[in-house]
């Protein structure tokens, strides 16, 4: 590479750094972290008084009923593709090395 393009990269990563650095400190400057973490306590006190009312109300108490669960699925054709490649090419892999081992074991027993 010659010397301006480098020049070039070398500000682009500065600008890139500078930028990230920026969002991330003015998230945790202006509370934002805190706040979510507040919100997901505050729903956990939620939900420990709902546990607390059906206690004191005789209710049967099952743990499902006051946990609650977020389950995405974010799987999509690109990443079931990237799967199946990458299963594919293990198995050719694992076949590769255990005939390797194989191989050498056979000369090793020679």
């Amino acid at each position: 590479m010659n010397h301006k393009k480098l020049n070039k990269l070398f500000r682009y990563a500065i600008l890139v750094s500078f930028v990230t650095f920026f969002a991330l400190y003015l998230s945790q400057s202006t509370g934002y972290f805190e706040y979510r973490n507040s919100k997901k306590v505050a729903l956990t006190n939620k939900q420990i008084e709902k546990f607390e009312q059906d206690i004191k109300e005789g209710k049967t108490v099952d743990i499902e009923n006051y946990i609650e669960t977020n389950n995405q699925n974010y799987q999509n054709t690109i990443s079931k593709t990237g799967l199946t490649i990458s299963n594919l090419t293990e198995k050719a892999i694992r076949k590769l090395i255990d005939g390797s081992f194989k191989v050498l074991g056979d000369l090793v027993g020679e």
